[in-house]
Parts: C-alpha cells; sequence; structure tokens
C-alpha cells in the first residue's frame, strides 16, 4: 500500500465519522423539533378545550356565540362541539325575532335649513369595543350606493369609497349582505332583497328576508318581509340582512349573551328623522367587538327608534371625506360590497 493510499483511509474514516454524527444531529433535532411542536399542539388545543367547556358557562357561550359568526369560527367550533350543542347554545344567546314592522308614515320630516347640512361623528367605546357613530340630520341625504353589474360573472362588488365616490357622496357605510363562500365571496352577489329607486333590483317578489330601507318620505323601515311586501311599504331604497334591533321605539328582546362580539354594522333613525350609522371595530387587541346589546344600548342611547344590524365582520366600515375612519379588521383593507348606504 502506497504513502497516498495510508493517508486517505484516515480520511474517509474521519469523513464517515462526520456525517453519522450529522445524521445523529439532525435526527436528535428533528425530534426535539416533533416533540416540541406535539407538545404546544397539545397544550393549545386543551387550552381552546378549557375556553370552549371550562368553569364558565357565561364566557363559553361568548366565544362559541362570537366563533359562530364567522366562518372560520365556525369550523373550529365544530372540531369541539356537535351539531345538538351548538344548536342549544345559539338558541340560548341570540336576539329574539321581531314580527313587527316600522309604523309608516305620510308625513316628511320637517328638517330646518340651518340643520341639513349638519353631519356629526362620535367616538364611541365600552368595555370590549370601540366604533364611530355618524349623525346624519336630513334623512333625505341618505341613498343606496348599488353594483349595477350584480350577478354579472365578470363584476364583483366595490368598496365603500368607490359608492361614495362615484355619488359625489360625502360619507357612506357598507349595507346589506352578500353571497360569501369560505369567506371568500367578492361582493357580487347580494343577499335577499335589494330596492333602489322603488325598483326590485336583486331578489325576487316571493324573497323573504329581514328588509331595511327607506321609503319615499325618508322614514327608515325595518322588518321581515317579502320583496313584494316591500314595494308595496314604499320602499324606494332597501336591502336585506338583520335582525331587527329597536322597531317603533320597542328593542327586541335577548337572551344570554345575545350573540357574540365582533365588527358591527348598524342603521337607526330618531324620532326627528336623524339617521345614525354606526361601524364598530371587532377581532383587534383594541377591540374585539360589540354584541348585538351593545349595539342596541348605544342606539337608544341617542334616541333612535327603529334600528337594525347591517352585515359586520370584514365588512364592517365607514367612509367620510374620502378617508376610511374607523379600523378594518382585514389586513386587506375593506372588502367589495353589492350595496352600501352613502350620504350626499
Amino acid at each position: 500500500m502506497t504513502d497516498t493510499e495510508n493517508k486517505k483511509k484516515p480520511q474517509k474514516k474521519r469523513k464517515h465519522r462526520i456525517k453519522a454524527s450529522i445524521r445523529r444531529v439532525s435526527r436528535k433535532t428533528l425530534l426535539v423539533v416533533l416533540t416540541v411542536a406535539l407538545t404546544v399542539c397539545v397544550a393549545a388545543y386543551f387550552a381552546v378545550l378549557i375556553i370552549f367547556k371550562g368553569p364558565s358557562p357565561t364566557f363559553t357561550n361568548l366565544v362559541v356565540s362570537t366563533m359562530m359568526e364567522t366562518r372560520r369560527g365556525d369550523k373550529i367550533a365544530h372540531l369541539f362541539f356537535s351539531n345538538e350543542e351548538l344548536a342549544k347554545i345559539t338558541a340560548q344567546n341570540n336576539v329574539s325575532s321581531s314580527n313587527t314592522v316600522t309604523l309608516s308614515s305620510d308625513e316628511p320630516y320637517d328638517i330646518p335649513e340651518d340643520e341639513k347640512d349638519n353631519i356629526q361623528i362620535i367616538d364611541v367605546s365600552g368595555s370590549t369595543y370601540q366604533g364611530k357613530l355618524m349623525i346624519v340630520r336630513d334623512p333625505s341625504r341618505i341613498q343606496l350606493g348599488v353594483n349595477t353589474l350584480m350577478g354579472d360573472d365578470a363584476s364583483s362588488g366595490f368598496l365603500v369609497e368607490d359608492y361614495v365616490a362615484a355619488e359625489g357622496a360625502i360619507a357612506g357605510i357598507n349595507a346589506g349582505g352578500f353571497d360569501d363562500p369560505n369567506g371568500q365571496g367578492d361582493g357580487s352577489i347580494p343577499q335577499g332583497v335589494v330596492v333602489k329607486d322603488g325598483q326590485l333590483v336583486a331578489g325576487t317578489a316571493d324573497t323573504y328576508g329581514t328588509v331595511i330601507g327607506f321609503n319615499e318620505n325618508n322614514h327608515l323601515i325595518v322588518g321581515d318581509m317579502t320583496g313584494q311586501q316591500a314595494l308595496d311599504w314604499g320602499l324606494t331604497d332597501a336591502v336585506t340582512f338583520g335582525p331587527v334591533l329597536i322597531v317603533n321605539g320597542e328593542a327586541v328582546s335577548i337572551t344570554g349573551t345575545g350573540g357574540g362580539l365582533n365588527p358591527r354594522t348598524v342603521i337607526g333613525q330618531t324620532d326627528d328623522g336623524s339617521v345614525l350609522l354606526l361601524v364598530i371595530d371587532g377581532r383587534q387587541t383594541n377591540s374585539l367587538g360589540a354584541s348585538y346589546e351593545d349595539c342596541i344600548k348605544i342606539m337608544l342611547e341617542y334616541n333612535a327608534v327603529n334600528a337594525a344590524n347591517l352585515d359586520g365582520g370584514s365588512s364592517s366600515v365607514m367612509v367620510y371625506n374620502g378617508q376610511i375612519i374607523n379600523s378594518v379588521v382585514s389586513m386587506r383593507g375593506d372588502r367589495t360590497v353589492p350595496t352600501a348606504w352613502i350620504v350626499k
């Protein structure tokens, strides 16, 4: 054996030992990582289990109700509860349906000339939420922005800012609901009935749901009805969502937690015609969100006689002077929607 061959032999052994050592370290590292990951997953599972099925039924109901109002949260809740259990929790924590419809009036509101341009924006807050309340003194300034291409396969909805800009308006909030499969809806297909300028532009005469809109005298009308009934009631602009929160001066009944804590959008009207536009931030560290009861309390504090919940969650947005003035939940900004209440 030559000297060169003698030198190569120890080198091969060293390389083999190094590779073997690397494999051992890699296996140990992988084992540690897997162990840590498994421990974290197990800890997270039991933490969620404690939250969902812990010693406080009220807290459990609040958390479950909150998650059931979101598509992703709904899926998580179904991992820990049966359909029957979730149905029971929902039934114990909700807003009672109102069979009453707003009493319409043939009398228009008499708004003093020096008050017609009056718009107030008020910061509202509670123990779990922050938000904005816009008070529009003249209800005739409220109009419905509608995606004229709704339902077209090639068209999505528009941002609230787009509706405001297109109409040369000063402000706006999101309005009715829309088809939103897996939270990926583009706002092109509205939910239920939509009325614009006294014409049914979405839904049919037989489509039934909670309708929220204004008649020709600028009275806010809320209640469950068909598309044809909405036209018979003389609604000129209307959308579908809900639930109704206040009707004819009476707040609806709240059961349990009355729904979870989430971003909310609410519209209401006072006895003197002023329109209340409320947007609550949610799912954020500084604002978890509001319950329906929270929204009712705010509406009553500002003297609403009729009020209803609009689409919320990541759709909740308030625009004023070309800017979004609330904190939207989505990092990508507000969502495209088929309808928006705008302030001319």
